[in-house]
């Protein structure tokens, strides 16, 4: 037992030293990174200032150009941003400087006190740099976030657009009401990025409002029926041998689309920017899309001998290219939406049949 004590209590106190020094090691070295790093954002400092200074110029510029200051309130407006970003390079140096200063200085740190890096993932508007900015990404020193200057005349804003309603098809010779498709179980949903573009420089009455779509548009079909396809690719209705449960068909489309937009907007006016905010105002899109069919899938469900059963059938003879008109109107970020598909949906029908849509469409911009 003496033994083991003898052994045990040497091994215990060699691995205690080794566990110190590693700590101190450890904590050496992030110190040297830290220390390191701090040095290299010195180096960034001054040319993140003079791109800020650059963009105000520029913007200050656009002012004069468009007639809205004069050209000594020009210079005088130059001159304080120079200063400015001058005091800024001065002042963020030697912040720095500090810090590096206090980590020489003192052998421990903690990482996750308020001096450590602060770094910050924002989409939305910028609320230190522009109130009425969205569709912002940053990410980044929260500081430098904050420094982020205001663009003088921002013609070109984003925002994500998703719509959802009641979808049908217009066939050849019949109409809703005859249908082979359930006007409550048919539905469509779509979802997509889109870019909003004023047209005129000193007017926002008409914008250009473009994007990316996918479409999901489904046919919940009536009567035990299911859509068929022969060996000639040729699609009909056909009464499928066991009793149905339900009988759905869906296509899956990506689309671009392109819509003229008309409305009113309150213009907001600041020292050093303006902007056209259409925040709870009417607005009426007209257009298009065109795109890609990229996938097309039917599901079945019936029963059979008392057993619940499901079959897929894919790939479908539809059309590869689709193309159709749209329309929305609605009051800020809410409207009624419809769209038309001029394709056929199937290459091979016996009966022409184009998707018809009906829904609302929400623009969060």
């Amino acid at each position: 037992m003496n033994t083991i004590t003898k052994l045990i209590v040497p091994l215990i106190l060699c691995l205690s030293i080794t566990f110190v020094k590693a700590q101190d090691t450890l904590q050496s070295q992030k110190v040297d990174y830290k220390i390191e790093y701090l040095q290299e954002s010195i180096k960034q400092v001054t040319s993140e200032e003079k791109a800020l200074l650059k963009q105000e110029v520029e913007d200050i510029n656009k002012q004069l150009d468009a007639g809205s200051i004069t050209q000594e309130k020009a210079d005088a407006l130059k001159q304080q941003a120079a200063e400015k970003r001058a005091l800024n390079i001065e002042n963020r140096i030697a912040i720095i400087e500090n810090k590096i200063a206090l980590l020489e200085r003192n052998e421990e740190i903690d990482f996750n006190d308020e001096e450590s890096l602060k770094y910050v993932f924002k989409i939305g508007k910028n609320e230190d740099s522009d109130a009425y900015d969205r569709g912002v990404v940053y990410f980044g020193e929260e500081e430098d976030y904050k420094l982020k200057p205001r663009k003088y005349d921002r013609r070109t804003t984003s925002d994500l657009v998703f719509a959802i309603g009641f979808n049908n098809a217009v066939i050849e010779g019949e109409s809703l009401n005859d249908s082979p498709y359930k006007l409550g179980g048919s539905g469509f949903v779509e979802l997509g990025w889109a870019w909003k573009t004023r047209v005129f420089k000193n007017t926002n009455a008409l914008r250009v409002k473009y994007g990316m779509s996918f479409q999901w548009n489904k046919l919940d079909i009536k009567d035990d029926k299911y859509l068929y396809e022969n060996d000639e690719g040729i699609i009909t209705l056909q009464e499928f041998p066991y009793q149905v449960r339900k009988s759905k068909f869906r296509t899956t489309n990506l689309v671009f689309p392109v819509h003229f937009e008309f409305g009113p907007s309150k213009k907001i006016e600041k020292e050093d920017y303006f902007r056209y905010s259409t925040y709870h105002k009417f607005k009426f899109g007209i257009g298009g899309y065109a795109g890609f069919n990229i996938g097309s899938l039917q599901k079945v469900k019936y029963k059979l001998d008392g057993n619940r059963e499901k079959d897929k059938y894919k790939s479908y003879n539809t059309n590869n290219i689709v193309y159709g008109l749209s329309a929305y109107a609605g009051f800020g970020n809410v409207g009624i939406y419809a769209k038309y598909d001029l394709n056929p949906i199937f290459k091979d029908q016996a009966i022409d049949q184009n998707n018809i849509s009906l829904g609302l469409r929400f623009d969060l911009d």
